[in-house]
C-alpha cells in the first residue's frame, strides 16, 4: 500500500539553449511550473505521509526564481535537465518518484529513475 503525494509550484526565469537551432537559442523567459510526486508507504498518527507544507517549503527554496538559468546552472537549462536537477535535489530529503517541469501550458519534461 502506498500514497503518491503531489506538490506544484511556479517560478519565473529566463534561459537560452546552447547548441540549439531555433528561436529558443536566444534568451527568452518562461513561467515554469514544477510538479513533484513523492511516494510514501506509511502515514503518521494524524493520517499524513509528509506534510505538504514541508515539501513545498523545500521546493520553493531550491527554485531559481527570477534568474537567468544559464548563470545559475553549469548545464544547458532545458526542461529535461531542470527536471533532473530538481529531482536530484529533492531526493536528498524525500522519496521522490518523479519531477515534471512545464515550460508552458502544453510542453513539459518529466524525470524519474524508475524503469
Amino acid at each position: 500500500m502506498s500514497w503518491i503525494l503531489k506538490v506544484r509550484d511556479k517560478f519565473h526565469a529566463a534561459h537560452f539553449l546552447k547548441g540549439y537551432r531555433g528561436k529558443c537559442e536566444k534568451i527568452h523567459g518562461h513561467t515554469f511550473q514544477v510538479e513533484v510526486k513523492i511516494e510514501v508507504g506509511e502515514l503518521d498518527d494524524s493520517g499524513i505521509g509528509i506534510d505538504f507544507n514541508v515539501i513545498k517549503q523545500k521546493l520553493t527554496a531550491i527554485l531559481p526564481d527570477h534568474s537567468l538559468l544559464n548563470e545559475v546552472y553549469d548545464f544547458n537549462p532545458s526542461a529535461e535537465n531542470l527536471a533532473r536537477r530538481l529531482y536530484t535535489e529533492l531526493r536528498k530529503d524525500f522519496p521522490v518518484k518523479e519531477v515534471t517541469v512545464w515550460e508552458s501550458e502544453d510542453a513539459a519534461a518529466t524525470y524519474t529513475e524508475n524503469h
